[in-house]
């Protein structure tokens, strides 16, 4: 009977189109050549490096892994399309990516009706958020919450004593995402916020909110933002002396800031993946090992020239690892290989150890987050 029962499973796994072939496909889409260009380009350079490792090592069950790559451009609306030729047209499995939180959340009921696991590597929390922002059965992420970032840096602050802020966000989908959050922990965490300032995600000037900012008497400013305009915030409140302690986002611990930021970075403070700081965590700390081990594959393949390791290299590694886990452990049906990602438990990761339920398609704690600050141009804990 066993045997029996063996060989019929095999037939279900043989007659999935997706492994019907010689193949088994991942659609990637990333912000290539967008505004997130930059965190984009080495996602991508990333799950291309994974998955000729994992078809390098045997693949899936014996087939390889073809990985469909695609740039979104940072558009909302080719990101949609490209979502739609992903699931109708190339038939994926499964999909990684995108890049930024509103290229996400503008496939987000595509994925849904099409029935096609999506890990996301974007940061905003509305992609796994239900009620008015649609069901988030079929779309998982791997990169922290806003909500735990929030919660990492208002423990900090409360920590420190900074307990009046000013926070300044952008106005886009992200900055909307951490600026709720603030607004939801703040009481919890005895944190007053004084003043609420927004400003465009590529405005290329904020003295005018800095300045209405340091007039309310804060003990500390908190920015939220990613890509260039948190180092031009930074820099703007070293032009208009402003002598406080700024705070960033989880969305910008990257060397890129500090070059863009120069000596105004020095001393900012934000929440990050441990990876930012991995030959500082302690040696019984169970991720460390496999962080070095995707540090030494990067840097061989020479990533770290163009793109210095950051605190979103990890993203669309820990993605596509939960996707191959459940295919082993489900394969390759879609109602079956949805569950099994919701079901993962324990997958330490290089963003941290995820732990999946039905209500947490994300299933990172505030304990994969680490406060770093800038010093000497480099990134280490924060003191």
């Amino acid at each position: 009977m066993r045997k029996i029962l063996g060989f019929l499973s095999c037939l279900m796994l043989l007659a999935s189109p997706a492994l019907a072939g010689d193949t088994i496909k991942l659609g990637g889409f990333f912000d290539l050549s967008g505004r997130a260009s930059f965190i984009g380009t080495p996602s991508k350079l990333v799950a291309e490096m994974l998955v000729e490792k994992i078809n390098s090592e045997g693949g899936i069950g014996g087939k390889k892994i073809e990985l469909i790559i695609a740039d979104t451009e940072g558009d909302p609306a080719k990101a949609a399309n490209i979502a739609t030729k992903f699931i109708h047209k190339d038939k994926v499995v499964a999909i990684i990516g995108p890049t930024l939180t509103d290229t996400g959340m503008n496939v987000k009921k595509i994925v849904h009706d099409g029935k096609t696991p999506t890990v996301m590597t974007v940061g905003g929390d509305p992609v796994i958020m239900g009620g008015k922002f649609g069901p988030f059965d079929w779309v998982f992420k791997s990169p922290q919450r806003s909500q735990t970032a929030v919660e990492r840096l208002f423990t900090y602050l409360k920590d420190k004593g900074l307990t009046k802020i000013a926070l300044l966000s952008a106005d886009d989908g992200f900055g909307k995402d951490g600026l709720r959050w603030m607004e939801q922990l703040a009481p919890e965490f005895g944190i007053e916020i004084l003043i609420k300032e927004s400003f465009g995600s590529r405005d290329t000037d904020m003295t005018a909110q800095l300045t209405k900012a340091r007039n309310a008497n804060p003990q500390a400013l908190v920015v939220w933002t990613t890509g260039p305009a948190g180092a031009i915030s930074a820099k703007n409140v070293a032009q208009l002396g402003i002598d406080l302690p700024l705070f960033q986002c989880h969305g910008l611990p990257d060397p890129k800031y500090v070059e863009l930021a120069g000596t105004a970075s020095e001393g900012n403070r934000m929440p990050a993946t441990k990876l930012m700081v991995v030959d500082e965590l302690p040696d019984t700390d169970p991720q460390k090992a496999g962080i070095q081990e995707f540090v030494k594959l990067y840097t061989e393949k020479g990533y770290d020239k163009q793109f210095p390791i950051n605190t979103h290299s990890g993203y669309a590694w820990d993605a596509i690892m939960i996707v191959v886990a459940a295919i082993e452990k489900a394969g390759t049906d879609p109602e079956a290989l949805r569950a099994a990602i919701e079901q993962t438990q324990g997958y330490v990761g290089i963003s941290g150890i995820y732990n999946l339920t039905p209500e947490d398609h994300n299933g990172l704690d505030v304990d994969s987050m680490v406060m770093v600050q800038v010093k000497d141009g480099k990134f280490v804990m924060a003191e």
